[in-house]
Formats: structure tokens, C-alpha cells, sequence
């Protein structure tokens, strides 16, 4: 008989529970990557949505010169711009979008999380990714069908912003109910890398088509999105249980291989064998099955409840903060690098993807970090200091030329998306899980919700402010970002304090890494 090869010896060397965990983690970080991918398209598209004019009438020269009678697009030389982002307070109309969207995702949240403690996890969040897809195909059908009323694309954007609260109180509860806090940092900081994958992904998808049809850098992600909704559908596993039930509604009596109970007509069986049979297959001894009622579990927790869990609010407005500063470089950074750098679109677009490989670095780190100190409040703390100088920094190096600018985005991406990332993961699956809850584990969506809804409020503030910033110079919208990310830190210092306390008093192995 041949040997078994490596790689399969490998994979039957892991319990199912471990399969299980791994699928979970995979499969929630493609779901979260596809939200992120479908909401980068319109920062990429600001830049054609209001062209220069006067680089386009140059080209429209030439090309009749050469006896070309117009140009290879939908515009004429004299309306390069896309109505109504044709006017001169294009900025304010670009931001308006921004902050609809953003306005309608941090009111959502609230009602999302609580929503999603009472509905199936897997069938809120099909819904939701499937919706999530058709009002992004819909923006990029707006190019399609040549509409230009702006009336369209808030609706669309609103209602986008609505769907999309389905999916950060559904996949941070999956992860934390397959994931205790051992190594929760490490485990979260790696998966959260999924919102910096996303981002650079949308970038580079809508910046393939940006130029020459800028509807399907919407409507691919919209399909891409609604894609992975039937994935979830099919494959998500909310939570271990549910698989413990399956396994004892389907239990059967014990196979034989080739004789009884397991035995066959030679002593024994070569070590490849047995290693390739299902472990179901050996014969234990039959065990009353017991079915614990679901009218034992602890029911959900209510809104006051959960903001009474100690560190919700003093977190929940710090990431206001936060998300502000990192939303704010999600939704204009291309711009920004278009206008300061004079790069086209998707040059444009590609560089600030390196911004997003900053945040996973950042993320991962601070994931790390506050496992080993068993500090989430003071890494975060001592990441925000450092960001507001490096802001500074980035909007004075960034007119220096491509090096430069390549090297402070990356460190700015890190600072800025590490305590974003550590907030709305780890944090939040802590205090979802604190001790004061007693064990209900149904608090983690609602607490989950409450943060990013607050958090979300403060991303739709920030691009709303650099639209309005922006007309009078981009220093007055970096001067805004090192602000929000002072008054950050300043809320975290409490909790600073405690943990800084609680360090000196008792060693760092105590409670916070202690496995639940």
C-alpha cells in the first residue's frame, strides 16, 4: 500500500473544531474585505467625476489637429466634468455623498447591532451583502444611463450606507464566539487586515476602469459583494454550538470497516489506514444525549445595558476620533495625491494603497502589542501620540517628490489604522465578553454596534469636514486630523491610568490573558 502523502497527513492531523475555526476565520475575513471593496470605488472616482478641464481641452486640440473629430469618451472637450460635479463647489458636493453615506451607516449601526442579536446571524448578513450589491451596481448604472441628478446618487448612497451596517456586528460576533481572548489581539489584528485588503482591492479594481468607464468600478464590486452573500449563505457557521446540535441530530450507529466494530480479519491495520478513517468510525460506548433547552440561554442584552459595561463609552468616543482621522484618508486621499502630486487617476489610486499596507502592519502590531502587555487602552494611546506629529510630517513631505511620500504613507497608514483596528476588533470582543456580563455571550453585537456606530459618526464627520476645509487649503484639513487624533488620546486616559495601575499591582498573565 502507498504512503500517504505529507500534505494529507497534515490536514487529517486537525480536529474538526480546528477546521472549523480556520473556515470561520477565512470565510469572515472574504465577507468584511468584500464591504470594504465595494465602498473604495467612489474615492477613486472623485478625480473623474471633476476633471481638470484645462488638461482635457488640450488634449481635444491636439486630437483635432490630427483630424480626430472628438475624442474616445462619453464628454466633449467643453464638459469634461460629470454634472453636477461640474460647479465649482464640486468639493462640497463630493463631501455631501461622503457624508450621506456615512451619515446613514452611523445611524444604522445602532439599530444593527441590536437587531442582530435577535435574527440568525447568517441570513441578516446574506441580506444585507446582497442589497449592499445592487445599491452599489446602481451608482455605477448612473454612468450607464448618463444621470446626473444629484437627487440619484445620495439616494443611493444613503441607502447603501443603510445596508451595509448588516456586516461588522455579524462577522466581529462570529469571530468572537470561534476565538477566546488568549491571543485574541493576534488572531483580530490579523483578520482585521481584511478592511486594509478590501481597500486596496476596490482601489485597484475601480482604478482599472476609472478612465474608460467609471460605472463598472461600481458595478464589479457590486457583483463581487452580492457574490459572497450566497457564499455566506451557504457556508457561514455562527457559532460551535450550532455544529454541536447537527452532529447529535445526526448521529448514527457506528460503521464497520470490513468486519465489526472496526475489526478485520487481520491483527491489525497499517498506520495509513487508520490515519485516513473517520474518527467517527471507531466504536465507543453509546451516551445519553442531553439537549439543553434554548430557553436557558441569557437573553439579549438592552442598549443602556451594554453602554454600562465598563470602557464602552470611553472607547466608543475615542474611535469617533479615530475613524474620523482614517475615513477622512479613505474618501480623499486619491484627491489629495492627485492634486498635490499631479498624478492621473489610477496612479493616483494605486499609491494610496500603500496607505492600507501601512494599516495592516499597524493592526497586526497593535493586535501583538497589547496581547504581550495585556494593555489595549495604553497602546492605543501611545499609537495616537505618535500619529499626530506624522501627520504633520506626511502633509509637509508629500510636496517633496514619490519617495518621500511613499515612506510617510506607509507610517501614517500604521499609526493611524492600528488603534482603529485594535478598537473595533479586539476591544469590542472584550467588553462584548466582559466579566461584568456573567457569562452572556449575547452582548457582544449590541457592544459591537454601539462602538462602531459611534466610531462611524466621526467617519462621517471627517470627510465632510475636509470637503469643506479643503477650498481654503489642504493644511487646514491636516491641522483637523491632528486634532481629532489628540482628543482621542485625550479620552483614553483613564483607562490608561487603570491599566497602568493595575500593572504595577498584580503581574500581566493575571485576568485579561486568561483563556474563557
Amino acid at each position: 500500500m502507498a504512503i500517504v502523502p505529507p500534505g494529507i497527513r497534515l490536514l487529517v492531523s486537525f480536529d474538526k473544531d480546528q477546521c472549523y475555526r480556520a473556515l470561520t476565520f477565512i470565510l469572515t475575513f472574504l465577507l468584511y474585505t468584500s464591504f470594504h471593496l465595494s465602498r473604495k470605488p467612489i474615492s477613486i472616482v472623485k478625480s473623474e467625476l471633476h476633471k481638470n478641464c484645462s488638461s482635457v481641452n488640450e488634449l481635444a486640440t491636439i486630437a483635432s489637429s490630427n483630424q480626430h473629430p472628438s475624442l474616445p469618451t462619453l464628454h466633449t472637450s467643453t464638459d469634461c466634468s460629470w454634472k453636477p460635479f461640474d460647479k465649482k463647489n464640486y468639493k462640497q458636493l463630493l463631501g455631501a455623498m461622503d457624508y450621506s453615506f456615512l451619515c446613514a451607516y452611523a445611524v444604522g449601526m445602532y439599530l444593527s447591532g441590536i437587531i442582530g442579536e435577535r435574527v440568525p446571524i447568517r441570513l441578516y448578513l446574506t441580506v444585507g451583502m446582497l442589497f449592499s450589491g445592487l445599491f452599489t451596481c446602481l451608482f455605477g448604472l448612473g454612468y450607464v444611463y448618463n444621470i446626473h441628478n444629484m437627487g440619484f446618487y445620495i439616494f443611493v448612497q444613503v441607502a447603501n450606507g443603510l445596508v451595509q451596517t448588516t456586516g461588522w456586528p455579524s462577522v466581529v460576533t462570529c469571530i468572537g464566539n470561534w476565538f477566546g481572548k488568549g491571543r485574541r489581539g493576534l488572531v483580530m489584528g490579523l483578520w482585521n487586515s481584511h478592511t486594509s485588503v478590501g481597500n486596496i482591492l476596490g482601489s485597484l479594481i475601480a482604478g482599472y476602469w476609472v478612465s474608460s468607464n467609471w460605472g463598472l468600478s461600481f458595478i464589479v464590486p457590486g457583483l463581487i459583494i452580492a457574490i459572497m452573500g450566497v457564499v455566506c449563505f451557504l457556508f457561514l457557521i455562527e457559532h460551535p454550538n450550532d455544529l454541536k446540535v447537527t452532529y447529535a441530530q445526526n448521529t448514527v450507529p457506528a460503521k464497520s470497516w470490513n468486519g465489526i466494530h472496526g475489526h478485520t480479519d487481520n491483527k491489525s491495520q497499517s498506520y495509513d489506514t487508520e490515519l485516513l478513517m473517520p474518527r467517527d468510525s471507531v466504536c465507543v460506548a453509546k451516551q445519553p444525549l442531553v439537549v439543553v433547552k434554548r430557553e436557558s440561554e441569557p437573553s439579549a442584552i438592552s442598549f443602556m445595558g451594554a453602554l454600562r459595561i465598563p470602557g464602552v463609552i470611553e472607547f466608543s468616543l475615542c474611535l469617533l476620533f479615530a475613524k474620523l482621522v482614517s475615513y477622512t484618508f479613505l474618501f480623499w486621499l486619491p484627491l489629495y495625491i492627485t492634486r498635490t502630486a499631479h498624478l492621473d487617476a489610477k496612479k493616483a489610486g494605486d499609491l494610496s494603497t500603500l496607505f492600507d499596507v501601512g494599516g495592516i502592519v499597524g493592526g497586526i502590531l497593535a493586535g501583538v502589542i497589547s496581547d504581550k502587555l495585556a494593555m489595549r487602552a495604553t497602546t492605543c494611546a501611545v499609537m495616537l501620540l505618535l500619529a499626530a506629529p506624522t501627520l504633520y510630517g506626511f502633509s509637509m513631505i508629500s510636496e517633496f517628490g514619490l519617495g518621500p511620500t511613499i515612506g510617510m504613507l506607509l507610517v501614517c497608514g500604521g499609526l493611524v489604522n492600528g488603534p482603529y483596528s485594535l478598537i473595533t476588533t479586539a476591544v469590542s470582543a472584550d467588553l462584548g465578553t466582559h466579566k461584568s456580563l456573567k457569562g452572556n455571550a449575547r452582548a457582544l453585537s449590541t457592544v459591537t454596534a454601539i462602538i462602531d456606530g459611534t466610531g462611524s459618526v466621526g467617519a462621517a464627520l471627517g470627510p465632510l469636514l475636509a470637503g469643506l476645509l479643503s477650498a481654503g487649503g489642504w493644511n487646514q484639513v491636516f491641522y483637523m486630523l491632528m486634532t481629532a487624533d489628540f482628543l482621542a488620546l485625550c479620552l483614553l486616559l483613564r483607562l490608561v491610568s487603570k491599566e497602568l495601575t493595575s500593572s504595577q499591582s498584580r503581574p500581566i498573565s493575571a485576568v485579561e490573558l486568561k483563556e474563557h
